[in-house]
């Protein structure tokens, strides 16, 4: 097949081989900018021109895990570590409410703290305030954890599987499986969470040929949200001195995501914006429909640094809100009222799935 006819077979079927997504993962001048134009269209006509934003509370900065591309990983003696109160969580997602949001957030390390009674009593009280959506964002946590936070009100979960390597899983993540990776995320979503799962751009040792198993098993996972973005070195971390990952790729992954998960979530990532200072733009022209930006105080956003230079950190949560919404009104885009619900998600509890 030529690349003509590869694009032609996504856009009508949603399907390709692992070959043909290597293919398009090396595309490059006016054939990468006919994927890119395809996603969006895709995009127009599945999710259509809503832009939904997402408030993220990153809640604590303190995690038992070691990751090597983590600048929360516990080993960093230099990571500046906080953890926010119950009734300081609330109030920001109040805060996020009232200027506009319909979705919070909870994102944090893999944090012991937080215990299920102490995270269950967080999401019953954001649900008495206020009329969001939840997301949680809090990494592996036992099968009857993610149940009862179901249960009091928790309505979505992202944990990324980061790459689909096994072998190089294990070495960036010293004492986790990938095994268990999977298997979390598999519960998540029998519970009835809309999923949403991803991978890191740019590790050092990835290869096309795991790009592309990263995007089959995203596939493979039915994902209602895909989180991608690329890996930016953290000067405190083992891969300090690796190379920071392609915003090309990225936007790439993201084209190829859309035209095989059509109807799923895919947010242009602040990591996207810090490599680039229009990756988030470009995201959203070739096929994403998310943007999450950060409605923490101040002080909270320069301590939760997982790689350095992240962008609107210095930035009130207001006047991010509205630069977020003049960036998508000059897109031609609207922001999305109400929760912005997974449509692919939506469609599965139709059919019954």
């Amino acid at each position: 097949m030529n690349v003509k006819e590869i694009l032609d077979k996504a856009y009508n079927t949603h399907k390709l081989s692992k070959d043909e997504i290597k293919l398009l993962l090396t595309l490059e001048g006016e054939e990468r900018q006919l994927l890119f134009d395809l996603a969006d269209r895709t995009r127009q006509k599945y999710v259509g021109d809503d832009v939904f934003l997402r408030g993220l509370i990153e809640f604590s900065s303190y995690c038992k895990n070691d990751c090597f591309y983590c600048g929360l990983r516990r080993s960093n003696t230099e990571a500046q570590r906080y953890r926010m109160q119950e009734e300081e969580i609330v109030e920001v997602a109040r805060r996020a409410y009232e200027m506009g949001y319909r979705t919070v957030v909870l994102q944090s390390g893999e944090d012991p703290y937080y215990t299920r009674e102490r995270m269950c009593s967080i999401i019953r009280k954001i649900k008495e305030e206020v009329d969001v959506a939840i997301t949680l964002s809090i990494g592996e946590r036992p099968y009857e954890d993610y149940k009862a936070f179901r249960q009091v009100g928790a309505d979505r979960y992202l944990m990324r599987f980061e790459t689909s390597n096994k072998e190089l899983y294990q070495k960036l993540h010293p004492g986790m499986s990938f095994e268990n990776r999977i298997e979390c995320l598999k519960w998540i979503k029998s519970l009835g969470y809309e999923l949403g799962t991803g991978f890191l751009i740019g590790l050092p040792g990835q290869t096309v040929d795991d790009l592309a198993n990263d995007i089959l098993l995203v596939c493979e996972l039915d994902a209602d949200m895909v989180g991608i973005g690329p890996f930016i070195p953290h000067p405190q971390t083992p891969l300090k001195d690796a190379h920071e990952g392609s915003v090309d790729i990225t936007l790439k992954c993201i084209a190829i995501l859309r035209l095989l998960l059509p109807d799923s979530n895919i947010p242009a990532t602040t990591a996207l914006g810090t490599l680039d200072p229009l990756g988030r733009q470009k995201g959203l022209k070739c096929g994403a429909n998310i943007v999450m930006p950060n409605v923490n105080d101040l002080d909270y956003k320069l301590k939760y640094e997982l790689y350095p230079g992240k962008i609107c950190i210095n930035e009130d949560a207001t006047k991010c809100r509205g630069c977020i919404e003049s960036i998508i009104i000059s897109l031609g885009r609207r922001v999305g009222q109400g929760y912005g619900q997974s449509r692919h998600y939506r469609a599965k509890k139709a059919s019954g799935d």
